[in-house]
Order: C-alpha cells, then structure tokens, then sequence
C-alpha cells in the first residue's frame, strides 16, 4: 500500500501515515525495508529540522502495473465496494489492466504455458 501511495504520488512520511491509517514505528520500519530493497529512495528535502521524503526509484514504479493487476483481480473476484482502481487521466475512463506477453502481445491468462525451472546440470 505504500508503494501503491507512492504511486499516486505520495513522498512525505505524514502523507502515508495519514493516508494508511498506520502506527509510526510500523510506517518507519516498512519504509527502511523498501528502501532497503531498493523500491524507494531516500531524499533529505529539509536540513532543519531534517526531513526526509520518499521517492519511487525505477524498481518501485516498475512494481506499479503488478499492484494494479493484482487490484483488478481483487475487484474481479472479491466485489468492487469501496477499492480504488486506476483511471486514465485524460479521460476519467477506469483503466482494466492485464498482464501481457511481452513478445507476443496475448494476454497471458489466454496462453497456455508452463514454468520452466533453472537446469541444475
């Protein structure tokens, strides 16, 4: 949900706190672990007092579209009452996001595939 809220556009410790509703020491742990695992960047944008905010890194922003198909298989399967989905922004038009083959283009819940485990030769 941080990474979601990062995604809308969320940087200030106070502005995921408010918005997930989450105990400080909590939101600083998750915070050091995304940041830790290279999700999130930490910027100092105030020396005083110091104040540190969150930034989306390419790893984190390349998370979004997995959150939003995971949200849309939520909404799909588990009713659509009070979920936030996402919309194009010219438009106002709910956005349905899939996940594609990037080769091929088809959707893969239409492929029939298979998981291929590393050799061990």
């Amino acid at each position: 949900m941080i990474l979601r809220d990062a995604g809308y556009g969320a940087r200030r410790f106070d502005q995921f706190r408010t918005s997930l509703g989450i105990a400080p020491n909590i939101l600083t742990r998750r915070l050091a672990a995304l940041t830790k695992h290279g999700l999130l960047e930490k910027r100092r944008y105030s020396d005083r007092p110091p104040r540190d905010e969150y930034v989306l890194t390419a790893k984190g922003r390349d998370f979004l579209p997995i959150l939003a198909a995971i949200g849309a298989w939520g909404r799909r399967h588990h009713g659509e009452g009070g979920t936030s989905y996402l919309a194009d922004a010219n438009t106002g038009v709910a956005l349905e996001p899939i996940v594609v083959d990037k080769v091929s283009g088809r959707p893969l819940a239409q492929i029939r595939s298979k998981l291929v485990l590393p050799s061990t030769d």
